[in-house]
């Protein structure tokens, strides 16, 4: 017997919050479900946080519901309240032109033959001011929104009406695709609860009817502290904001503790038994990390697809001598060094000597101690042991006529880039 979606969902740690769950299980039961989740596009690309959400959906359609992925044109121009301040207002054009490329990453995950995108600013974008106060407006309580976390942790500092009527816009998304769609299902993550809720109660209030709700739980770290940002900023979807072999280092790099967390929430090829034992065999063998490189690898396609993945498992490789550095791709191995530590050196008639790139790329301290380095076997060029302490390296050394990778020992890479005045 087939496992009932809200248990796969339970199972895999992605049901933070329901509406009354019997109910919602009544409901997927009496067959196909339209449900919807949503997306402001705030920024040019989606990022992780938001792949949890286009797992879920792909999770529900896999067990046979219909999703509509509804793109912010409209609430992207006004912003979810947040608790730090007021947000920055981006431009129509900017937005518009988000709402295109969010539109194109989402059909990476979802089956738009049995499923579609909306937009939000279809039918906002004429709404009179009258009949939204009359219409949406009357059905939502001063008191109750003031009682909103969001809204009692900036009341202090201040919020603006545009922020504060938010969970109006958010709520009305609901009651428009229950009234087109019959739309019966908000999913999202558990810090948009109260908007979610907001439109479930909505639609009550307007029609009577009932219709549910479920959050996923946020992304943490082992020690409960939020991710989406890393030392380098947002972990982005987009190849061009977050390359590939960024992508999977971020992963690659997962706490022990939570890869297995991972593995169950991201992975849609992997079973729960495959996780459980891939995670048994790491534990065993910490320092492998197999759990780590399988997650990376899992997510990595997921995203970016097979080809790019084993791009990236080869560079990784081939920065440790493990492959062969002349076969990548010049942007695999610009995007690769750029997660190490890297240099501009400057060549005139001749081109630096080993010393160079080493003390210019911080893999030893001084001129001295890259000699030393040199002397005792332990600097690498292009993964070729450096004997020649000073020497200009030859032209036949660099990759794609510019990069030259450095090593000192097995595992202190870096790049230096060759730049000719």
């Amino acid at each position: 017997m087939d496992t009932h979606v809200l248990d796969e969902l339970a199972a895999r740690g992605l049901l933070a919050q329901t509406t009354d769950i019997d109910a919602l299980r009544a409901q997927l039961d009496s067959g196909a479900t339209t449900y919807y989740v949503g997306f402001d596009p705030t920024a040019p690309s989606l990022h992780m946080g938001n792949l949890v959400q286009l797992v879920t959906a792909r999770r529900l359609q896999d067990a046979g519901h219909s999703p509509l992925i509804l793109v912010g044109g409209a609430t992207g121009l006004i912003g979810d309240p947040k608790d730090t301040g007021e947000r920055t207002l981006n431009s129509k054009d900017a937005v518009g032109g988000w709402v295109e490329r969010v539109r194109s990453q989402v059909e990476r995950y979802i089956d738009l033959d049995r499923g579609q995108v909306v937009n939000n600013l279809d039918w906002t974008g004429d709404l009179n001011t009258l009949d939204f106060l009359r219409d949406i407006g009357k059905h939502f309580p001063v008191n109750r929104m003031l009682g909103r976390d969001v809204v009692r942790t900036r009341l202090e500092s201040g919020i603006s009406y545009t922020e504060f009527s938010y969970v109006l816009l958010q709520a009305m998304d609901y009651l428009e695709l229950f009234r087109r769609y019959n739309c019966r299902l908000q999913t999202g993550g558990s810090d948009q609860w109260g908007n979610i809720t907001a439109g479930v109660e909505l639609i009550r209030r307007a029609t009577g009817e009932q219709v549910h709700a479920l959050a996923t739980p946020l992304i943490t770290k082992a020690d409960g502290s939020k991710y989406g940002k890393t030392e380098s900023g947002t972990v982005w979807l987009s190849p061009e904001l977050t390359s590939p072999y960024a992508f999977y280092q971020f992963w690659l790099n997962s706490e022990d503790a939570k890869v297995g967390d991972y593995l169950r929430i991201f992975s849609l090829r992997l079973s729960l038994d495959e996780i459980d034992e891939i995670v048994a065999e790491s534990e065993k063998t910490p320092a492998k990390r197999l759990a780590q490189r399988r997650l990376a690898e899992e997510v990595t396609t997921l995203v970016h697809g097979r080809d790019e993945t084993q791009a990236v498992v080869n560079a990784a490789l081939a920065l440790f001598g493990r492959a062969e550095l002349t076969d990548l791709p010049e942007a695999v191995l610009e995007a690769a060094l750029a997660e190490t530590p890297n240099a501009k050196l400057e060549a005139g008639d001749e081109l630096p000597s080993v010393v160079d790139a080493l003390v210019a790329t911080d893999l030893v301290g001084s001129r001295s101690a890259a000699r030393r380095t040199v002397a005792e076997g332990g600097a690498y060029v292009n993964n070729v042991r450096a004997t020649d302490p000073e020497d200009p390296l030859p032209e036949s050394a660099l990759l794609h006529g510019r990069w030259i990778v450095v090593r000192k020992g097995k595992r202190s890479v870096a790049g230096a880039e060759i730049v000719r005045g």
